[in-house]
């Protein structure tokens, strides 16, 4: 059976070359559209990708027409003005609560259409738009919301692309952590870590698999598994997921074929148990 039903063979080559790309060479802006591509077959990347590069020198020109000696704020606040200025109050990029149940707010395609998404693909626009520009930009690993870190003269500051571009301060960031966690869990140096490209890209997908397992959509969560196996081949856990899903769809040939790569890749005896009965089971009923 084609596991990949409805991605082109030009996107799948695409997405495989990101999942063989070192994760500094991957560009963020052009993966989270080549994703978006893999579940609109036949819509052009072009002119999304134009509109990101708009994106970009319309905020180099915003920063550069603010550079001049009579202009008190430092490089980094003028950035992130820039940023808010063309991003936010130009564009009118934005979310609300009914984003997150919204699967169109996690491909960034239709994000650039509707000018509305999920916190982690305002995200990848942010980042997309600094890195166009050589900025010091990054996204933040942290639980429950997307964020990104600005960088420049000596100086730092955590942005919510959600929140309409709002400077995240410690205290802030605090207050959000235990809003999602609960006052009993402390805020640590692991929450605010730089996130990957592909880690990013694995959030921004991983948004669209978890709602299709919600809605018990098997089918369209399997494909959803696989396609960020192409882009992320060593994600030990997408294997062993993609393969009891595949079980339970009586896919036998792709379970067995995914619970032998994760079997392969991990070392953990206990899940290493578990998957090989499964293992051995399904090799039975294909015998």
């Amino acid at each position: 059976m084609d596991i990949f039903p409805n991605i082109s063979s030009a996107i799948r080559r695409r997405l495989i070359e990101i999942g063989n790309a070192e994760d500094a060479d991957i560009d963020l802006g052009m993966a989270a559209l080549i994703l978006a591509a893999a579940d609109r077959p036949g819509v052009p990347l072009e002119p999304y990708q134009r509109h990101l590069d708009g994106i970009a020198a319309e905020v180099g020109a915003y920063v550069g027409q603010g550079e001049d000696e009579s202009n008190p704020k430092n490089d980094l606040e003028l950035r992130i003005e820039a940023l808010v200025q063309v991003i936010v109050r130009r564009y009118g990029y934005g979310g609300g609560d009914d984003v997150f149940d919204d699967l169109d707010a996690a491909n960034l395609m239709r994000v650039i259409d509707s000018r509305s998404g999920l916190p982690v693909a305002l995200g990848i626009i942010f980042m997309a738009t600094g890195r166009a520009l050589g900025w010091d930009i990054s996204g933040l690993d942290f639980p429950g919301r997307f964020l990104v870190r600005l960088e420049a003269g000596g100086e730092r500051k955590i942005i919510d692309p959600f929140g309409d571009g709002a400077v995240i301060e410690a205290p802030d960031l605090r207050d959000m952590f235990k809003a999602m966690a609960g006052n009993h869990v402390e805020l640590t140096p692991r929450h605010y870590r730089d996130a990957s490209n592909r880690g990013i890209l694995l959030r921004l997908q991983g948004n669209i698999k978890s709602r299709l397992v919600r809605g018990e959509r098997w089918d369209d969560a399997v494909e959803a598994i696989e396609t960020m196996v192409l882009f992320a081949p060593g994600e030990t856990d997408l294997w062993h997921e993609a393969g009891l899903l595949h079980a339970r769809l009586d896919h036998l040939e792709d379970a067995v074929r995914a619970l032998e790569e994760y079997l392969r890749q991990t070392g953990g005896e206990d899940v290493r148990y578990n998957a090989s009965v499964l293992l051995q089971e399904l090799r039975a009923k294909l015998n």
